[in-house]
């Protein structure tokens, strides 16, 4: 099992979203994505931001989520 899960991810991230308004993130997908892109990031050399010294860069990139170190951006499109 993973922790955080999806869900627990999904609410950080969509947590200053006012009733009424589109959520930032709606699907496991966009938090996949959003992991794996700062994962890459970290292995590019990005320092990181959480975790502990010889933690693999996707469970780094998934603590900075999970710790709103790391947000995501919602989409521009309309």
């Amino acid at each position: 099992m993973l922790h955080p899960s999806y869900v627990e991810l999904m609410d950080v991230v969509n947590k200053d979203v006012q009733e009424g308004e589109e959520p930032i993130v709606s699907s496991r997908y966009s938090i996949v994505m959003a992991s794996s892109k700062r994962a890459r990031q970290i292995i590019g050399g990005d320092e990181p931001m959480a975790g502990t010294e010889g933690e693999k860069p996707l469970s780094v990139a998934v603590d900075e989520l999970y710790e709103g170190k790391v947000g995501i951006l919602p989409s521009l499109e309309d």
